[in-house]
């Protein structure tokens, strides 16, 4: 099998290790990479979102296979676009993703928020608003208690929410958003929203339009600094699997949230096929969703991917064939801690191209994902803010964090920066 991995982050690295564990793959290319995913196939300079521009590369090099790694593509119709033209040139190619329509809800908060409206899905109370809306966005915020949740409606890279505690810095932060001025077209719709006291998770599902399973659950942390403190990121570590999400918290994610979301999307006459990522908040034991994604997260499958043990390429067959019930998930029972490496100054501005030096050897069950990183000659250097994904398997969260904390001090780049505290939230609520 031939597969084409469009991406370049620490979740992409993770998904060309796991793809490559089968036999059955044949050549794996990655569109656009990193220095971590050349171990495993071919980078090659291609637009994840130039979806024309894909198709060509894969009618040319024989791909059955894609697997888009973030939302960008999947938004931009990617899935619609393959599959309708391989359909037309008697090709058989599967995108592992779901349809432009379904990808809504991620590519637009209003869209989620009224698809869990119509399927009674327990989420936060909301309204949308525009630029010649601010007066009536200002009178519904004082229906709200402090602080005040602004998510831009389009994508925003995971960094398209702002909450604050003033009223005044809302309104304000709201007419920023909607004059284009924060996060440009993502934000001209803005979506206000109370706010959810609570400690987040995200649960993992996978379906093949027909059957849908529970892959796994992660908690991931977003802010910069310590105690969660600072601007949003792309995600600074995860630890799966969440040790609150028991057998009871989780029935009532399965009863509450996932069957209707997949049932919905079948009544409404588009089946979901591919990864969903349900971000949630448990509020004293009852779970409301946040916001959907609809692709594997990025840190958390640097920590649940370390953690599955069915072949990756079965499992992505089995959504394209619609055999899912014919798949079973398993996974490690122990703890994944992933710690992100940061380059100075992130999330704002970065200086790239600092050398980077990685240990010779890496210990039982730990991994180095990288994401923001290049070749350059045969020395490895930064690309971007998030740079390595540091994972190790233990026992617990205490020994699985302390192996990881181990091992992210033995890479050395300047100006290297990450948070100390990932994790020691969940091992409060344990003790």
């Amino acid at each position: 099998m031939n597969v084409l991995l469009l991406g370049s982050g620490g979740r992409e690295h993770a998904f060309a290790m796991k793809v490559c564990e089968s036999d059955r793959l044949n050549r794996l290319f990655i569109a656009p990479g990193n220095a971590g995913t050349s171990q495993f196939g071919t980078n090659v300079a291609l637009n994840p979102t130039d979806v024309s521009q894909v198709y060509g590369f894969c009618k040319e090099n024989q791909i059955d296979l894609i697997i888009p790694g973030n939302e960008d593509p999947l938004v931009a119709g990617i899935t619609d676009y393959i599959e309708t033209q391989a359909t037309a040139d008697g090709l058989k190619m599967i995108v592992a993703g779901p349809s432009a329509w379904c990808a809504q809800l991620e590519g637009s908060k209003d869209f989620s928020k009224a698809f869990m409206g119509r399927h009674n899905i327990p989420t936060a109370r909301y309204q949308s608003f525009q630029l010649t809306e601010l007066d009536a966005a200002a009178e519904f915020m004082k229906t709200l208690e402090p602080p005040y949740v602004l998510k831009a409606d389009g994508l925003a890279a995971g960094k398209g929410v702002i909450i604050t505690s003033s009223f005044e810095e809302a309104c304000a932060t709201l007419k920023e958003m909607t004059d284009g001025s924060k996060f440009g077209k993502a934000g001209e719709v803005v979506v206000i929203e109370e706010f959810l006291k609570g400690i987040e998770l995200s649960v993992f599902g996978v379906s093949d339009g027909k059957d849908w399973k529970v892959l796994a659950s992660a908690k991931d942390y977003k802010r910069i600094f310590d105690n969660d403190e600072g601007p949003n990121t792309g995600g600074m570590g995860a630890i799966s699997p969440v040790p609150f999400a028991d057998e009871a918290f989780m029935k009532k994610v399965v009863d509450r949230i996932l069957k209707p979301t997949y049932d919905g999307l079948v009544s409404e006459g588009h089946p979901y096929k591919g990864f969903l990522f349900v971000g949630l908040m448990n509020v004293g034991g009852e779970p409301f969703v946040i916001e959907y994604n609809v692709r594997m997260g990025d840190p958390e499958t640097e920590a649940i991917f370390p953690r599955l043990k069915t072949s990756m390429l079965d499992l992505l067959e089995a959504i394209a064939d619609e055999k899912l019930n014919q798949i079973e998930i398993e996974l490690d029972d122990r703890t994944a801690a992933t710690i992100f490496l940061v380059s100075g100054g992130y999330p704002g501005d970065i200086e790239k191209g600092k050398a980077i030096v990685l240990p010779s050897n890496l210990g039982e069950d730990q991994w180095l994902f990288q994401a923001g990183t290049k070749l350059v000659g045969e020395e490895i250097q930064t690309n971007g803010g998030r740079v390595i994904a540091v994972t190790s398997l233990g026992e617990d969260i205490p020994s699985a964090l302390d192996r990881s904390r181990k091992l992210a001090d033995d890479v050395h780049f300047a100006g290297k920066f990450h948070r100390t505290d990932i994790g020691m939230d969940l091992m409060r609520l344990l003790s």
